[in-house]
């Protein structure tokens, strides 16, 4: 079965800016680990960040303005930057599949197995995680790969998605020899 990677919300706004934590930037090495192990054998790597609308977009309402499009916070992070050969997509909800093209793009790639990384565990991820549920993806989580303000609610997410996804939470070297063989 084909994977793809997937980077989430590895912005400067979830990083550095108004909504960074410390755990967004502690989870820069190892997904950048993954990203390299990844991209030599030729496994598919997708970011997808936030990019909003100002003034439209309803987290805007709960949240504050971020990440809007064109500005510095929508821009992913230096350390990750994608390589010519990644795909780079926007999205204005939670989810990295609402109205994004991820589904056909993946669907496209023939990818059946979707590796999780970025921020936040309990939001962005987890709904993510849940579109890839519906339909039909297998899903591995990296837990040195994502990363949440709290450590409650990054635990808690994980533990929900391996209990109501079927999600494989497991450790980066672990997935790295999965993904070997």
């Amino acid at each position: 079965m084909r994977t793809a990677v997937l980077v989430i919300d590895m912005i400067e706004e979830f990083v550095r800016g108004k909504l960074g934590s410390e755990a967004a930037r502690e989870v820069i090495p190892s997904i950048r680990r993954l990203l390299e192990f990844s991209r030599s054998k030729g496994i598919p790597v997708v970011h997808v960040k936030d990019s909003h609308i100002r003034g439209v977009d309803p987290e805007l309402s709960l949240w504050g303005d971020h990440a809007i499009s064109g500005t510095s916070g929508s821009e992913i992070v230096h350390e990750l930057r994608p390589e010519s050969r990644d795909y780079v997509l926007e999205k204005r909800t939670y989810s990295a599949f609402f109205e994004t093209g991820l589904d056909l793009l993946l669907r496209r790639l023939g990818v059946g197995r979707l590796v999780l990384t970025g921020v936040v565990t309990n939001i962005c991820i987890q709904n993510t995680a849940a579109d890839a549920f519906y339909r039909g993806y297998e899903i591995l989580v990296p837990e040195e790969c994502v990363g949440a303000p709290s450590e409650g609610d990054h635990r808690s997410a994980l533990e929900y998605m391996r209990k109501i996804y079927g999600a494989k939470v497991v450790g980066l070297d672990e997935l790295l020899e999965l993904l070997e063989g």
